[in-house]
């Protein structure tokens, strides 16, 4: 599909994924809309319209997808690890209304594609094995995972359904991330993921620098300007269903992240201490990438150390934004 004079909908302009996108879009010169809801957008551009809805009414899906072509669904709620571990079903409900009320808005709107950001949690435990896109119902999700999980394959399976049997049918996508990480990303410790908060501990200099877990976690991390790269690339293809892994097709683990961020912040002997007792999720987590490969054309450009090092930089670059300015001058 040619996206160059669609109309596109991307929903949750104000998160990561979706404010990244956002902008990638704009810089290559697409007409571009977004929802807003709780959180403000900062993006300005003439080519971007901003709606207020609440993706959980179907009246305010209908209003937000009129008249548009394209829709990229980035718009969840999301938490990290804490979060996932005390309230296991926090995410279940909003998100089910959300995918379900804005797939049938889109049908009924005549949207040419709608692209459903999913996720690599919702796979089955393969072990160290990295897993295959047609393994997502092989067995049932990590117990960690099983409610927000049983949502991502339930909206897939609603995806599929609007592709294959409804009549008319509606051409859908979806893309199911590694763990993506960048400037942009989530570093409030309430809400983080375990990338994102390493990168804030290393960059505000924790001493010692506490990290949840064992640190012999591996996740496959793939830098946020990559997957977008993938993202644009699954949207555009001429499949009219399509399910496929964005990822760097590479593990790292959680000591192997810590070492990597010291290093670049010139501290490789900083002090470290892994808390075994504090919240975390599956051990393993590793997707197969060969689809997005031979079908997409898809590889992840961007090293690990080339990916935290850029991060780190941003972060602090933004700390240093919000200090006051007799501050800053003083520094």
């Amino acid at each position: 599909m040619n996206l160059e004079k669609k109309i596109i909908l991307v929903t949750g302009g104000a998160g990561f994924l979706g404010g990244a996108l956002l902008r990638r879009l704009l810089a290559s010169g697409h007409r571009v809309r977004t929802t807003v809801h709780e959180r403000s957008i900062e993006i300005i551009h003439p080519q971007l319209e901003l709606i207020g809805a609440d993706l959980t009414r179907i009246d305010d899906c209908a209003r937000a997808v009129a008249d548009c072509d394209v829709v990229i669904h980035c718009a969840a709620v999301t938490s990290g690890a804490a979060v996932i571990v005390s309230r296991p079903l926090v995410h279940v409900t909003p998100n089910v209304l959300m995918n379900t009320s804005l797939l049938e808005a889109c049908y009924h709107a005549g949207i040419e594609r709608f692209v459903f950001l999913s996720s690599g949690a919702a796979y089955p435990d393969t072990g160290s094995r990295p897993v295959g896109e047609d393994e997502m119902h092989a067995g049932p999700p990590h117990p960690v995972y099983f409610p927000v999980a049983s949502m991502k394959r339930f909206t897939e399976q609603l995806c599929e359904m609007w592709a294959r049997r409804a009549r008319p049918p509606m051409s859908t996508v979806i893309v199911r991330p590694s763990n993506v990480y960048g400037p942009g990303d989530k570093f409030d410790p309430a809400t983080s993921h375990v990338t994102a908060a390493l990168i804030r501990k290393v960059a505000l200099r924790f001493c010692p620098l506490e990290v949840w877990g064992t640190g012999d976690d591996v996740r496959d991390l793939i830098y946020i300007e990559d997957f977008l790269d993938g993202l644009l690339l699954a949207a555009r293809t001429e499949a009219p269903h399509l399910a496929v892994n964005i990822a760097s097709g590479h593990g790292v683990s959680v000591r192997e992240i810590v070492a990597t961020l010291l290093d670049i912040d010139g501290r490789p002997d900083a002090r470290v201490c892994f808390d075994p007792t504090k919240p975390s999720t599956i051990p393993v987590r590793l997707l197969e990438v060969e689809r997005a490969r031979d079908v997409l054309g898809f590889a992840a450009r961007t090293s690990l150390r080339e990916g935290l090092a850029g991060t780190l930089a941003w972060l602090r670059d933004q700390e240093a934004a919000a200090q006051p300015e007799e501050l800053r001058r003083a520094s």
